[in-house]
């Protein structure tokens, strides 16, 4: 397929700040399942700083923005053109080694509900049978959380959107995340974009899954919210150890101030405009 973004992000700031620096990941990386053909990231004001493709294989470029500023928009389009995978990254440059993607973070910490799940999905797997045990636990996490909007926040832990039995694609994946590495199965977040979900419902905000690292194939993308592997629907952006460390914009700003965020995406196939 052939998908076209435009992912609008807008700010908006109480009292004018006097500056603001941000990093950005809003840059797709080429690998077997996606081809950038156009991309363009834009922010009117903005000076922009270092740019360079991390150790995980994402882009990342620092911006700044001086003040007074009272709001700032960034925003980003392109088209990527995808290829299903069934969920298999290859080709993808990154020098990470997967065992870094073991360790919990405070968003993913397991707790005991957490730990049980991830033990009752794997019982009876072999630890050499990885794909099995991960299509498991990703099966087992959408079978615990309904997909409910609005019931969580984004500095919900895994912990809590268990007990709660409801959430967003950000709580499947930080559970997804944390009962893979209570089982010693390397697991990261991923940020990206997605064309329609899995009732062919149009996708209006960016998307999240995760990766396990399977041995024999290396990393495998689960949708836990959907129930699937992520196909040519979905574009792939970056990846972290959690929500907030894979955020595609992190940023400082010089100032008291409140901030009010707003954003918006619109996923198109191109073959449908034309």
């Amino acid at each position: 397929m052939k998908l076209h973004i435009r992912h609008v992000t807008h700010y908006k700031f109480d009292t004018p700040v006097k500056r603001l620096i941000q990093s950005h990941r809003l840059t797709p990386a080429d690998h077997e399942g996606q081809k950038v053909l156009e991309w363009s990231v834009s922010c009117e004001g903005a000076i922009r700083g270092s740019s360079f493709l991390s150790g995980a294989g994402d882009y990342t470029e620092t911006v700044c923005v001086q003040g007074p500023a009272e709001d700032i928009e960034i925003v980003v389009e392109g088209t990527v053109e995808t290829q299903d995978c069934a969920g298999v990254l290859r080709g993808h440059r990154e020098k990470v080694l997967p065992s870094a993607y073991l360790r919990p973070t405070q968003q993913t910490q397991p707790d005991a509900a957490i730990r049980s799940l991830a033990e009752a999905a794997v019982e009876g797997l072999d630890v050499s049978s990885g794909l099995d045990r991960a299509h498991a636990l990703a099966a087992a996490v959408n079978d615990a959380i309904e997909y409910v909007s609005g019931e969580t926040e984004p500095a919900t832990t895994a912990a809590e959107a268990l007990a709660g039995g409801k959430g967003v694609c950000q709580d499947h994946t930080h559970v997804l995340l944390s009962a893979a590495r209570w089982v010693d199965m390397p697991a990261r977040y991923v940020t990206g974009y997605l064309y329609s979900d899995a009732n062919g419902q149009a996708h209006g905000e960016s998307h999240a899954w995760a990766e396990l690292y399977v041995d024999g194939l290396g990393w495998v993308g689960f949708d836990a919210a959907n129930r699937c592997c992520p196909n040519d629907l979905y574009v792939r952006l970056g990846s972290g150890l959690d929500a907030q460390d894979a955020a595609p914009i992190r940023g400082l700003i010089e100032g008291q101030a409140t901030e009010d965020l707003t954003a918006k995406v619109i996923v198109t196939d191109v073959a449908q405009q034309q």
